[in-house]
């Protein structure tokens, strides 16, 4: 009876700490990606959509925690933004009201763009290569559900494309071959 305590008790503190330590990861990453929505520039007039670095923390959330644990950070960070945390990009409204503006879209698929690129990293060789595939497949998600929302505000394709997407393609490569280049590097540590 005593050995069945004594084996219990580790097993009870090996699992409190281990989710003792997905919680300060979960909750530490929504922090770096509030952190990198800081960094802004502001594109108006020409768009209401500023250039940020938000959705490359975004992609090394979902490259470097995977599939499950990125949706569950952004899912987070969205709840955090919702309840009026300024974890959003400073220029837009804050809370509720930044997701029904020009940058909802974007924001509104966010759990579902780590999702994807931490899916397709997670399967296979973590290879520079496949994160950049990753990261590519899920700016191409990202932008669809920005353009499409943009296209509800402005019920013109090019119009929403103007808006949210010309400006961004030169910034977006960019991020993709950074967050590539970290993942590949950064996965080769057990997190």
């Amino acid at each position: 009876m005593e050995k069945i305590a004594i084996h219990t008790l580790p097993d009870t503190q090996e699992r409190w700490l281990e989710f003792s330590r997905q919680v300060a990861l979960v909750v530490g990453a929504t922090v770096f990606v509030a952190l990198c929505a800081r960094v802004t520039i502001p594109l108006m007039p020409l768009t209401p959509v500023p250039l940020t670095a938000q959705n490359l923390g975004v992609l090394l959330v979902g490259l470097l925690l995977g599939s499950r644990r990125g949706f569950a950070v952004m899912i987070l960070y969205l709840l955090e933004g919702m309840s009026g945390l300024p974890v959003f990009n400073p220029l837009g409204n804050g809370g509720v009201a930044q997701l029904f503006g020009a940058t909802g879209g974007f924001l509104l698929v966010y759990p579902f763009v780590a999702f994807l690129a931490g899916y397709i990293f997670e399967r296979g060789t973590k290879s520079f290569a496949r994160a950049a595939i990753a990261s590519l497949l899920a700016e191409f998600l990202l932008f669809a559900g920005g353009l499409s929302w943009l296209y509800l505000f402005t019920h013109s394709l090019a119009k929403a494309a103007y808006l949210g997407l010309y400006w961004f393609i030169a910034g977006e490569v960019l991020k993709i071959m950074l967050a590539a280049g970290v993942a590949s590097r950064w996965r080769r540590i057990k997190i």
